[in-house]
């Protein structure tokens, strides 16, 4: 197995690869080929603005440039394999890249915005018990265009099917765990981010880590004040480290420290992702232990539905009582919470289902 904290395994250099060039790398290239560096603004409008991914079809460039670019610099774009639609309206996308490897995204539809999911990783290292990502292994890091790719093909099929403006918010919440590709999710949160690209909002991105505690410190210095999510899922060391093996590497203790660090260099609010499973995590009193471990952080906790998975048939979902009895815990201890709503489960696209399966049905 490769080590998931090394430098990403790149398909292809900054150079050949189109989506994972910055701004200010486009115009490098656009200088090596003895064009003004406007030019670099004008591509990144038509890829980023007009998800226009072929070089013949940006017409405010010369004949001359497009024909230059297409042996320059390879649009590498994912591939779609499946196309997979919730009763809820959440989507499930397939993914293929350049060298085979599958991944999988999801669009969830909140009426008056979209939300974007997105994988950063081919499998996962961390074999979190509950978490069917988990199960695959891991394979490599995604590159930062394959990253952004996920991004405006989604949004392309979005504006292509005139559903609106386009996708609101990118979390990263899909396969793999985000700050152990950290290079790389940080490059395509700046391509995301930069006015003269997707021009998306700052407070409009959000990284869920598992805990990987450089990250987070590093994440409590980007230049980019994004939002920050942990999955916990258990109060206290014995649990968590039964539950997600990454607790022994980062035990609870240098997690609160890496968060408290994070929340005075930022400001920023947590947000607390904690699933719901029947009988392991869902005693009331694990609610005040939650309390007594992130008292002085301030969180907002998502309590969510346990989303079943085939490889984990002795896990079952909260019932309802003992969800009402953990919250009625928090409530009186004062921590603001809410019960996330189901999505996208009955397509195997909720929290913690995301295997990469392959394609069952037509790309619609």
């Amino acid at each position: 197995m490769k080590n998931p904290e090394s430098p990403a395994d790149n398909l292809l250099t900054a150079e050949d690869d189109a989506l994972s060039l910055s701004c200010d790398a486009w115009r490098r290239v656009m200088e090596g080929l003895g064009e003004p560096r406007f030019r670099a603004d004008q591509i990144c409008q038509w890829i980023y603005g007009h998800k226009v991914f072929d070089y013949h079809e940006m017409s405010s460039l010369s004949k001359s440039l497009r024909e230059r670019l297409c042996g320059t610099v390879l649009m590498t774009l994912p591939i779609l394999i499946q196309d997979r639609r919730s009763r809820d309206g959440t989507r499930k996308y397939l993914w293929q890249m350049a060298d085979g490897s599958r991944v999988e995204s999801v669009l969830l539809d909140h009426g008056g915005h979209r939300t974007a999911c997105i994988s950063s990783q081919v499998g996962c290292p961390l074999a979190c018990t509950f978490c069917a990502t988990g199960t695959l292994g891991f394979a490599r890091n995604l590159t930062p265009g394959e990253i952004v790719g996920q991004f405006l093909m989604m949004e392309r099929r979005v504006l292509d099917a005139g559903l609106g403006p386009g996708i609101n918010n990118v979390v990263f919440m899909g396969m793999g765990e985000p700050l152990l590709n950290e290079r790389n999710v940080f490059e395509s949160i700046r391509a995301l981010n930069h006015p003269k690209m997707r021009n998306l909002g700052a407070r409009h991105i959000t990284i869920s880590t598992s805990g990987i505690v450089p990250g987070i410190e590093d994440l409590a210095d980007f230049e980019i004040p994004l939002r920050l999510s942990i999955s916990l899922h258990a109060p206290n060391d014995e649990l968590r480290s039964r539950l997600m093996p990454i607790n022994r590497k980062y035990p609870l203790s240098r997690l609160v420290e890496a968060l408290r660090l994070y929340r005075r260099r930022t400001g920023e609010r947590i947000t607390i992702e904690y699933a719901m499973i029947d009988g392991v995590n869902d005693a009331p009193q694990m609610a005040y232990e939650m309390a007594a471990l992130l008292d002085g952080l301030d969180p907002y906790v998502n309590l969510i539905p346990y989303n079943p998975i085939p490889m984990r048939p002795d896990l079952r979902r909260s019932p309802e009582g003992r969800v009402k009895a953990f919250c009625a815990a928090l409530s009186e201890l004062h921590i603001e919470f809410e019960v996330r709503k189901e999505r996208g489960a009955d397509i195997m696209a909720a929290c913690g289902q995301l295997a990469a399966v392959k394609a069952q049905g037509p790309v619609r």
